[in-house]
């Protein structure tokens, strides 16, 4: 099937795809970028402000590689502060230290210095994202990755266009300073000002009739959607108005096709939909919304504002009226209520592996370990002589198994390959739960767990086949919470609300075609169950997806051994590997 492209005026992610989108190649062929990290000054929401950016975009350049490719990408550090950039999802199969998370698998890039990361797109096709990994700085430091196949798409309709959909979150403020703040006093961070959609707010914001983003489709023909969610902190809602969506692919792994009015995607996922352009009735305008919103889970304060954009049928009235005002526009009856608890389970119940010869579901049968973390939103005591502005006079703090991740100030993965003995971390990260208590029953309020705090992981031998359960936990708030895992897909086995019980809940796991996924959003007031092939040795890290979880310690690392075969073991560190 022959690619095509068409991208709308008003997108921003300028995707340069005649330089980017390479030709049919061998699998030993390289694809070298640039990106320089620099600022640019922005207007939106009637102001302007300096943003972060790679290469003066925002979002920035879309990656598009072969499956099977070698990509280099020089990462030059134009600004006065330390940055990182993590390739999301790619597995890095030998090659952490292209991965990306600051102080885990490199030190950062210093200002004016550069670092080329270099990895093989090895067993991946689909949609993934890249974006900064260190402080805030991916409130605007990201973009779209594609990876082509080998093979073609494992669907027959022919594809008019393949459009990215980057979500994303706005400050007026400058973002710089609310991770700096939220760990000087303990506070929670101030909610953005708007939703993005490819870095446009859409019209229902001030000043934004256009920064909207619009994109002109033809009768009958069927497109590809590649959406992902880059915001910060909250879980979004999609749908376009009277289309009927196709998901064929999470986190660059095909699924079994199933059709739905409308996603529910999380911070770090990506998921890509098909949908055909059929819904043009003569006399009509031809113009339909496409919006998005948060689903809420939380208590703490948060964005509830919606970001729309618009599919404009070719040949209509469509291409000469304006965008109808604010208050004319009707937002699709079928984007769900922001607490729509039963759309969202149902809707991750719906996603299946394809499970074929081709794309087998290679989920572990057995497992040789097992380990069970409860995530948990904490208060911490406030220290004496200090100011707090938590919640009653206390520090917010998050963990799992009660330990508050504290990245070291040094690179992890170094340490651990040149077998330095290191006071910053240790290889005792608990296993289960040191407190077994109702996990999703306790009072939010009267019931709290001083954290510990420090840098502990756990390690496994390679080629473990290990079970993660991740319980949530209803202090302060029972929360939905995207973890995602560095360094390997996983199978989500099972999940379910409430506590999780080994004996009655591994009776009711899909060891059969189970979504295979690289972000999951463990349930609110429940449990998810996922198994990996611990096949990839370094150091991983683990933790939520909204940044003012992993702000406040909701995190962990673990390390896969170096197996007993040279394939099996961590390649050498590169010769510009940043320094601390």
């Amino acid at each position: 099937m022959g690619k095509q492209y068409y991208v709308s005026p008003a997108v921003l992610v300028v995707l340069l795809l005649a330089a980017f989108v390479p030709s049919c190649s061998s699998s030993t062929s390289s694809r070298r970028f640039h990106f320089n990290v620099q600022w640019k000054n922005i207007s939106r929401l009637c102001s302007r402000k300096a943003i972060l950016t790679v290469n003066g975009e925002y979002p920035g350049p879309t990656i598009a590689v072969n499956e099977g490719e070698n990509v280099e990408i020089k990462v030059t550090n134009g600004v006065s502060i330390n940055t990182t950039i993590h390739w999301h999802g790619i597995k890095q199969l030998r090659t952490g230290w292209a991965d990306g998370p600051a102080y885990v698998t490199q030190c950062p890039i210093r200002p004016g210095q550069s670092y080329t990361y270099k990895f093989t797109v090895t067993g991946q096709r689909g949609t993934l994202w890249w974006h900064a990994h260190i402080a805030w700085q991916r409130a605007t430091i990201y973009g779209a990755i594609i990876i082509y196949p080998r093979m073609p798409y494992p669907f027959s309709t022919p594809i008019e266009a393949e459009i990215p959909i980057i979500f994303g979150e706005w400050w007026n403020l400058p973002v710089e300073g609310i991770e700096t703040e939220m760990n000087k006093y303990g506070s929670g961070p101030n909610s953005s000002d708007a939703y993005t959609i490819n870095g446009l707010p859409g019209s229902l914001y001030p000043c934004s009739d256009k920064d909207t983003f619009i994109q002109t489709v033809e009768h009958g023909k069927t497109y590809m959607l590649r959406i992902i969610n880059a915001a910060l902190n909250d879980e979004l809602f999609f749908t376009i108005a009277n289309h009927t969506l196709t998901v064929v692919e999470v986190d660059a792994s095909y699924t079994k096709p199933f059709d739905t009015t409308a996603i529910m995607i999380t911070p770090g996922q990506t998921s890509t939909v098909l949908f055909t352009a059929n819904q043009y009735k003569h006399g009509s305008t031809g113009l339909f919304v496409m919006a998005a919103r948060p689903y809420l889970t939380t208590v703490f304060p948060f964005d509830n504002t919606t970001t729309i954009g618009f599919l404009k049928y070719k040949g209509t009235m469509a291409e000469i009226i304006n965008l109808p005002k604010p208050s004319k526009v009707l937002l699709p009856h079928d984007l769900p209520r922001m607490e729509d608890h039963a759309f969202a389970t149902k809707f991750s119940h719906q996603l299946r592996s394809l499970g074929t010869t081709k794309y087998p579901c290679k989920v572990p049968k057995k497992i040789d370990k097992r380990i069970l973390i409860t995530i948990s939103l904490n208060l911490q005591d406030c220290p004496a002589n200090q100011t707090c502005k938590g919640y009653n006079g206390k520090r917010f703090a998050a963990s799992m198994n009660n330990q508050s991740f504290v990245r070291p100030l040094t690179s992890i993965l170094e340490w651990q390959y040149k077998k330095y003995s290191s006071k910053h971390y240790s290889y005792d990260f608990p296993q289960k739960p040191p407190h077994v208590f109702d996990y999703t029953g306790v009072d939010p309020m009267t019931h709290n767990l001083n954290p510990d705090f420090g840098t502990k992981l756990f390690a496994v031998d390679y080629g473990t086949k290990l079970e993660i359960v991740l319980q949530d936990t209803s202090f302060l708030n029972l929360e939905n919470h995207p973890i995602h895992i560095h360094g390997h897909n996983f199978f989500i086995v099972g999940t379910g609300f409430g506590n999780y019980d080994a004996e009655k809940d591994t009776a009711s796991y899909n060891l059969v075609d189970p979504p295979e996924r690289n972000t999951l959003g463990v349930p609110i007031g429940g449990w998810a169950a996922v198994r990996i092939n611990a096949d990839n040795p370094g150091v991983w890290f683990m933790h939520c997806h909204l940044e003012e979880h992993t702000s406040w310690g909701l995190a962990a690392g673990f390390i896969v051994e170096n197996g007993a075969n040279s394939y099996q073991k961590l390649l050498p560190p590169p010769n510009d590997l940043p320094t601390c």
